[in-house]
């Protein structure tokens, strides 16, 4: 197959990350007949410094043009206090694709039970998905700074939460059937309509489907106490920004988690969960395995390319349990990201041979 796909390196470790992604990403072109057209754009801070635009028009012609988005980081603390942020490059971003669901799998590999802050036998069986509402809510509403007085309109529509919920009962009707709907609908409105539309839907179109709905805080303290207990999980934006940074803790790094962000016209942005980690650029430490776990997902959402996304999957996995560890996951480890990087691609080639002389 052939496909054009735009690659936004962004700020702090996201180019050196994003290298290594390239590099497994060229591999399987090669491994499998594969054509991927790849052209960077940029975003982000670098992106305000170059061009005055943390999401500038180039930037945003390429993207009418590609089947798919891959996004390092954005963002560093030399912008901090700027008032054009890197952060606005991504919420343009997110608003140009019309993505409007987050997908974010949280799966602990055995290997790494120790990387985790959680006893080891509160990690057993933990391998959940959360979906996040991504262009609604808090972040989206009208604002108002100045003065001694500032605020933040919290708004939902039926429809944002209808579109958000079918994505989420999707993977739930591939998984257990279960899901796990997020609000604080003891206290805010929107939170009210949420859980209103959330079930009418279940009720309606996913009858097979087991709801359960928990307010923000109880499901806070469940994904520490009992996290296992959580399969698919849909919540809104914010609460969703949230829980998924602390659902990162059961994987021992933020390093490991890729995510995806869908909407309706076909092109989706993957992006690792972690952020621009400026105080480790440039020191050829990042860990690289959420960015090539996001080529994966990537190859298997936008590109049906199963077999080649589990690969990959199966690879990370057997790289993990032979130690090649970046030193977020062991902090005596001397590994670099291009090993990391290196060492994927090594054993990609090797188990396609095997299987093409077998």
């Amino acid at each position: 197959m052939k496909a054009h796909i735009a690659i936004l390196p962004g700020d702090g470790i996201g180019p050196e990350v994003m290298v290594q992604a390239i590099k497994v990403l060229e591999a399987i072109g090669s491994l499998f007949g594969h054509g991927f057209r790849l052209t960077e754009g940029a975003i982000g801070g670098g992106a305000i410094d170059r061009y005055g635009d943390p999401l500038p028009g180039r930037t945003m012609d390429l993207l009418s043009d590609v089947e798919a988005v891959l996004l390092g980081a954005i963002g560093g603390p030399k912008w901090d206090l700027a008032e054009i942020r890197p952060e606005q490059g991504l919420l343009a971003l997110r608003k140009c694709l019309r993505t409007y669901a987050n997908i974010r799998p949280v799966r602990l590999f055995p290997q790494l039970t120790a990387a985790s802050p959680l006893k080891a036998e509160l990690l057993d069986g933990v391998d959940l998905i959360v979906i996040r509402e991504l262009t609604g809510g808090i972040y989206f509403g009208e604002k108002q700074e100045g003065g001694t007085i500032a605020s933040d309109v919290c708004t939902y529509s039926v429809e944002e939460i209808e579109r958000v919920t079918r994505v989420a009962c999707g993977f739930a009707m591939q998984r257990s059937k279960k899901l796990v709907s997020v609000d604080k609908a003891n206290v805010l409105a929107t939170s009210r309509l949420w859980r209103r539309t959330v079930q009418r839907i279940i009720d309606t179109e996913y009858p097979d489907c087991e709801v359960e709905h928990m307010l923000v805080d109880a499901a806070a303290m469940h994904l520490i106490r009992q996290p296992s207990r959580f399969d698919v999980m849909v919540t809104e934006n914010m609460f969703g920004d949230i829980l998924t940074d602390e659902a990162s803790m059961l994987a021992g790094s933020m390093g490991m988690l890729p995510s995806a962000s869908f909407g309706d016209d076909g092109v989706a942005l993957y992006e690792p969960i972690h952020g621009s980690a400026p105080d480790i650029a440039g020191q050829g430490i990042a860990n690289p395995y959420a960015m090539i776990l996001c080529v994966a997902m990537m190859l298997r959402h936008s590109f049906e390319l199963e077999k080649e996304a589990e690969l990959i999957e199966a690879v990370v996995r057997q790289c993990v349990e032979r130690g090649i560890l970046t030193p977020d996951l062991n902090a005596n480890s001397g590994v670099t990201t291009e090993q990391v990087g290196d060492a994927v691609v090594e054993l990609l080639t090797k188990q396609v041979g095997q299987v093409a002389n077998s």
